[in-house]
């Protein structure tokens, strides 16, 4: 008898052995469905001006000055501004939060790991009666109660959850990426709003000075037309291009103001003036003379963060193929149900019923359905590789812009440094000779006018120097560091969200620092 419930015993462990293995293959043991992602190549990079107009020279990337490129003009307003932008821009912090967004979401999925349906329900049912009027007052009750558990849990037989696991993953990469991207427009904005304030207050520093120049010409112009020694051309002309000068400063002004309106904007204020400007304005400019680009640009343009973020959407939308192609195929699940039933009635025990067992769905006469879904899905996909693609040789675009502009302006500077020098000569010797009685007021007017013009041009395009290095280096992708959890929520935003619910550990971890490219930093690799 001993040998025999010995057998029972050893035959049902080695069964209960053969169950946990095979259920161990199902589980891990079967090919997710639809394509696999690698690492995208650059579309059409290897052609592309690797010199970039003799900017570029060798050397690691890495220790460029490409994170913090502002700090190249030592500034301090400059830095208090890109501090104050960091801290308080809503469209940066909007970014922060879809990273949360993207976190959750990614739990969501992993949930897919666990079973997937658990209902509870439960009853209760009490009865009381009492009868009145006999020789003794009677009361009779009944209670009755029942409580069910169900569970089910599908087995990832063709990877369904796997492949929704590896796109909301994906998915939280690109937020991270988009962030950063933002980080990199911002960065560039408040740099280009900043010098643009600048250049158009030196703007009106030159004009005011011509004003006040052109205010003493026209006075003089009227001295001598009304004592006869000059035409009336001569005062009408002065008097023009004083009224001209005049009516410039409104605009110039206006410009600069709404110019700080933006800045504030961008630094998440309302309009107004700025404390961090308060002694920008007594700094000279600074002076662009060029820059040196370390590395291959095609390999920095691929490590843009909004390059990097468009990698990572093709890779969630290919693993949504696999999740929409699971639904061509039967899913197999494991069913379990526990019921508790009971009353106080004598000839009503207590019952406790245990069930268990596979289930199998199949949309078997639903596949046209599912078929059409496998197509939208993969033809997204082929969509965001176009969007990629864009995105990529729109990157291309920007830096070989801003690298040519920044060429060419440098040339245009040193054209019209020398133009100016000219025109306050000419000015000098039309003077001289208007004194000496040599010429006419007209040569004076004349010569004022063109020294008004080169100096201000020359102030433009030393603006137009620094927009084309600001643009250079956000289009390589400068400007940006990993996201810190205050980064993406302050501690008062995250006190918050954690009033109104439950987000357990999420919002006391911090965003990964290190996240893997999705893209082939060159076509040979």
């Amino acid at each position: 008898m001993r040998k025999g419930t010995h057998h029972g015993r050893y035959t049902g462990a080695r069964h209960r052995r053969l169950l946990a293995l095979l259920l161990a293959a199902l589980l891990t043991g079967c090919a997710s469905l639809g394509p696999d992602f690698h690492p995208l190549d650059a579309p059409s990079l290897e052609k592309w001006n690797q010199a970039l107009y003799q900017l570029a020279e060798p050397g690691d990337p890495d220790k460029s000055d490409l994170h913090a490129w502002w700090s190249r003009f030592h500034d301090p307003a400059l830095e208090k501004l890109m501090r104050a932008a960091d801290r308080h821009n809503p469209g940066l912090r909007q970014a922060g939060l879809r990273v949360l967004q993207a976190r959750a979401l990614l739990g969501v999925a992993n949930a897919g790991r666990y079973p997937q349906s658990k209902l509870g329900s439960g009853a209760l049912l009490f009865s009381h009666k009492r009868d009145k009027g006999g020789l003794l007052d009677s009361s009779h009750g009944f209670t009755a109660y029942q409580l069910d558990f169900t569970a089910g849990w599908e087995l990832d037989f063709w990877g369904r959850f796997r492949r929704a696991i590896e796109s909301a993953d994906a998915t939280f990469f690109a937020s991270i990426q988009a962030q950063r991207a933002l980080q990199v427009l911002l960065h560039a904005q408040v740099a280009r709003l900043y010098f643009q304030w600048r250049i158009l207050g030196r703007r009106l520093e030159i004009a005011r000075h011509n004003l006040a120049l052109r205010k003493r010409s026209f006075e003089i112009a009227r001295e001598l037309f009304h004592s006869g020694n000059t035409s009336e051309l001569d005062l009408q002309q002065a008097r023009t291009q004083y009224l001209t000068t005049l009516a410039s400063i409104p605009r110039i002004e206006q410009q600069r103001q709404q110019t700080l309106n933006a800045l504030a904007h961008t630094l998440g204020r309302a309009p107004g003036d700025l404390p961090e400007l308060k002694t920008a304005a007594s700094r000279p400019l600074p002076q662009v003379d060029g820059t040196r680009i370390r590395g291959i640009p095609a390999r920095l343009l691929l490590r843009r963060p909004d390059v990097q973020a468009a990698a990572w959407t093709v890779a969630a939308q290919s693993a949504r193929i696999g999740v929409a192609k699971a639904d061509l195929y039967p899913a197999l699940s494991l069913v379990g149900s526990l019921n508790f039933s009971g009353a106080n009635l004598v000839a009503t025990p207590d019952s406790t019923l245990l069930a268990a067992g596979p289930a199998v769905r199949w949309h078997l006469f639903d596949q046209g359905i599912f078929r059409n879904r496998v197509r939208l899905e993969d033809a997204r996909l082929q969509e965001a590789l176009e969007g990629y693609r864009k995105t990529v040789l729109a990157a291309a675009l920007e830096v070989d812009n801003a690298a040519v502009g920044l060429v060419k302006s440098l040339e245009q500077t040193r054209i019209l440094e020398q133009t100016v020098s000219a025109a306050r000569r000419a000015l000098q010797i039309a003077i001289t000779s208007y004194r000496e009685g040599y010429s006419d007021f007209q040569r004076v007017l004349t010569a004022q006018r063109a020294l008004a013009r080169a100096h201000d041009l020359l102030i433009s395009v030393r603006g137009a120097n620094l927009g084309y290095l600001i643009a250079l280096y956000k289009g390589l992708g400068g400007g940006w560091k990993p996201a810190t959890l205050d980064d993406l929520a302050p501690a008062d935003v995250r006190a918050r969200m954690k009033a109104r619910g439950n987000w357990g550990k999420l919002l006391e971890q911090p965003p990964p620092r290190q996240i893997p490219s999705a893209v082939k930093e060159s076509p040979d690799e």
